[in-house]
């Protein structure tokens, strides 16, 4: 389901390494291919993923073929998006939820170049 080149496949055998160990900002769609919400919610992911392109990481992953991954951060509903910030979780969005709901989220964990209070501050 990541078709668009800005979204990213995660799986079981490369999650740490592409999300947990990232430097940025993740966002990951937990999503299966039976699930009629997570279908209509991609257009949207897809579209977090290329306005945030350079910002962010954007990926999916698909709970049926990586369970574990799934039962790690307790998935129970899908689809689900989890934002991961220095390898932890920091947020998340289940349910269909609207792009501006996704966006308002997710800013509040993307530093933007210029930005005002708290922007350039690295937590060594």
């Amino acid at each position: 389901m990541a078709d668009n080149d800005n979204v990213q496949t995660f799986t079981d055998a490369n999650f740490d390494e592409s999300v947990i160990k990232s430097a940025a900002p993740v966002l990951v769609d937990f999503w299966a291919p039976w699930c009629g919400p997570c279908k209509r919610l991609a257009p949207t992911v897809d579209a977090l993923a290329a306005e945030y392109a350079g910002r962010v990481i954007v990926g999916k992953v698909n709970v049926d073929d990586n369970p574990d991954t799934a039962f790690k951060f307790q998935i129970r509903g899908i689809p689900a998006l989890l934002i991961f910030k220095d390898g932890k979780v920091v947020d998340q969005v289940v349910g269909l939820a609207p792009k501006d709901h996704i966006k308002e989220v997710l800013d509040r964990y993307v530093t933007v170049a210029g930005a005002g209070a708290g922007a350039g501050k690295n937590v060594a």
